[in-house]
């Protein structure tokens, strides 16, 4: 079929990769405009850009899709018999979605209706979710409201983080847009209807990422941490300076007391150590530090103004002592 593609980051190359790799008539490829990224604020080309440029494929870089009647009319001169969009990031307008002949189909990374919006694979970690997936529907000028075609479900490991899910639904997905876009050229595509027991992912705030001892527990901790990885990082305070956490686990007290039997006959005292606070350091045997509901062994950290390591290289270069607590500011 011939092909408008839209899309950005890794998630989506992966498909555009696949389609070229199918044999399809990529006749455009859509993808946001350029930005400055990281602290040099250098301007870097998006995956998708880069794979259309290595592949001499027709590129198109819109500031914005509603209201541009070039944009709009560039498309219909093209005649595409569908529009293929994963992880594009805006909301596409009528005008456009009625375009081509098959219409436009969405590969997103959820088991919709649970997770519309930007951010579902963070926030399927984030809130410890065992089980997701993919969705491949027919957009609709709703946020992730269209008809569902296909659905592939997957496990979340319970110390998966965001980077790893999302490397592994992206080659799901890549692979359901081909089994989606076959149905629809034999013209044997389901077509559901969502319902309205729906859940919302939006786009993830920078304060959620400040470790909140007091009111979340181990668990929660650990699923947030692993969540905002690669993506910002969790972080807590400790004596002023800011530090991140990138890879934790999390321990019943009774484990740790197996683990440390010293504290065995301090279990009591341990229940009420205030959360946030350092009970055990060393640099051979870890970091952990007090929870609701148990303890945080980190696993890999960053110092401020510092690159991420392993807890045990982190301990050799940083005093750490027991009874420090981890703060928010």
């Amino acid at each position: 079929m011939k092909i408008v593609f839209m899309g950005t980051p890794d998630f989506a190359k992966e498909s555009l990769e696949a389609l070229v790799n199918a044999g399809h008539e990529i006749i455009a490829v859509v993808t946001n405009a350029d930005k400055p990224q990281g602290r040099g604020m250098k301007v870097a080309l998006s995956p998708v850009k880069q794979y259309a440029i290595e592949h001499g494929l027709k590129l198109l870089q819109p500031e914005k899709i509603k209201g541009n009647d070039d944009f709009i009319r560039t498309i219909k001169d093209l005649m595409p018999d569908v529009i293929c969009v994963v992880a594009y990031g805006k909301i596409l307008p009528k005008n456009l979605l009625e375009i081509p002949k098959f219409g436009c189909v969405n590969v997103h990374g959820s088991l919709l209706p649970k997770y519309r919006g930007a951010a579902p694979i963070q926030w399927a970690v984030i809130n410890g979710d065992s089980i997701t997936g993919v969705t491949t529907m027919y957009m609709d000028i709703g946020m992730d409201t269209g008809d569902i075609i296909l659905k592939e479900e997957v496990k979340i490991g319970e110390s998966e983080t965001t980077g790893e899910l999302w490397l592994r639904l992206s080659k799901i997905g890549a692979n359901l847009l081909l089994k989606t876009l076959k149905l629809i050229e034999e013209g044997r595509a389901p077509r559901e209807k969502q319902g309205e027991n729906f859940t919302i992912a939006p786009m993830l705030d920078k304060n959620i990422a400040q470790i909140d001892w007091e009111n979340k527990t181990a668990r929660e901790i650990k699923n947030l941490v692993r969540g905002l990885n690669p993506i910002m990082g969790a972080y807590s305070f400790l004596n002023g300076k800011k530090i991140k956490f990138w890879k934790v686990d999390d321990l019943k007290e009774n484990t740790f007391m197996e683990m440390f039997e010293e504290f065995a006959e301090h279990a009591e005292r341990v229940k009420n150590i205030q959360p946030g606070t350092i009970i055990y350091v060393d640099d051979k045997k870890g970091l952990y530090i007090k929870a609701n509901q148990g303890i945080i062994s980190v696993i890999e950290i960053q110092g401020e103004n510092s690159k991420k390591m392993p807890i045990g290289d982190f301990l050799r270069g940083n005093r750490l002592h027991v009874a420090d607590g981890f703060c928010k500011m």
